[in-house]
């Protein structure tokens, strides 16, 4: 909410990482707890997940998401204080990042994925759920589903509050002059070396 100036900018961004975060739990749920794909990756006996992975995963997640989620909106509000429109801004961002995030997550995919042929059925619970929940991640959630959220939304998506702006630290971490609001006070240049022509 600092950094982005927006009220409903942080919960499009929370609300699809808890979604892509529960369709891993319930594939792990699926595989090692109900057997689903029977010994086809090494499962062995079903038992119960251990308790401490859904917090794992759900941490590894997050920080893996919200770095997603920073790149894509840091490009898309650089659309939106250039000038451009809504809509053009969500395209612009979407069309900036897309190779770079796709290409991010296909790694940590292969990745997490090698685990799943390890011998320790705890890394093989963790590779499958971090495997499954990056795919859906990078591809419907913030690909798809975030987009369309904020194209919907529209000017609303950059919604703040001028009493809430005034008590709230601007965190951006992107300061380029050229990119603000039109009517902002531009930032003074530091004053050169004195020259004197002879």
């Amino acid at each position: 909410m600092a950094a982005f100036r927006s009220l409903l900018v942080p919960l499009v961004s929370a609300g699809p990482t808890l979604a892509s975060t529960a369709a891993a739990y319930g594939v792990i749920v699926a595989v090692f707890q109900w057997g689903w794909l029977g010994p086809g990756i090494g499962n062995g006996a079903t038992a119960p997940v251990d308790p401490w992975i859904p917090l794992m995963l759900f941490a590894l997640l997050f920080g893996f998401s919200m770095d997603y989620q920073v790149f894509l909106l840091s490009r898309i509000r650089e659309q939106w204080l250039g000038g451009a429109s809504a809509s053009d801004a969500v395209a612009g961002g979407l069309a900036a990042t897309g190779r770079v995030i796709t290409s991010a997550a296909a790694i940590m995919i292969c990745v997490f994925a090698a685990f799943v042929a390890g011998d320790l059925r705890v890394l093989r619970v963790i590779g499958l759920g971090m495997a499954v929940a990056i795919f859906l991640d990078a591809t419907l959630v913030r690909m798809a589903a975030m987009p369309a959220v904020l194209q919907l939304l529209g000017r609303a998506s950059w919604w703040f509050p001028r009493w809430l702006g005034r008590i709230t630290p601007a965190l951006a971490s992107e300061a380029r002059p050229e990119l603000a609001p039109a009517g902002a006070a531009q930032p003074a240049q530091p004053a050169g070396p004195a020259t004197t022509r002879t």
